[in-house]
């Protein structure tokens, strides 16, 4: 199982990066994982991703605890060695013809978040989802 993220939008501002680099290393650990940044939308659209499973981030879209997340991307991880690609839109969000490409769509939150935070949050969410998959300490819910 590997993860790559798409991310509409550039990675800025002091002390984003690093964070996100931190949650990168910590869940290569475990999975591959990679992000790939895009300028805009059209960018999107002409590089959609061929994956396993394509998850779109969207306010409006599938709300879950750390726990069930971890069950979802255990299920995603049980088909195989699979490419899940999570898309984070840019300042509009998703356009609507690749959120009807997707096939999940989840949100990180009823709150709508800058695309760095939202990115970072994600980072950190995978990364629980791994260690509660594993049983490790880093996640209380367990």
């Amino acid at each position: 199982m590997q993860f790559t993220i798409y991310a509409v939008g550039r990675t800025r501002g002091p002390g984003w990066k690093e964070i996100a680099e931190e949650y990168l290393s910590r869940i290569r650990h475990y999975v591959r994982c990679d992000v790939v940044e895009l300028k805009d939308d059209r960018e999107l659209i002409r590089k959609w991703p061929q994956a396993d499973v394509i998850v779109a981030l969207e306010v409006e879209g599938e709300r879950m605890s750390s726990t069930q997340f971890a069950r979802i991307v255990e299920r995603w991880g049980s088909r195989g060695k699979g490419t899940i690609v999570v898309i984070i839109g840019g300042v509009e969000g998703i356009p609507d013809e690749c959120s009807r490409k997707a096939d999940h769509r989840m949100s990180l939150s009823s709150m709508t978040f800058p695309h760095r935070l939202a990115k970072v949050v994600l980072l950190e969410q995978l990364y629980r989802a791994l260690t509660i998959l594993k049983g490790e300490p880093y996640a209380r819910e367990m």
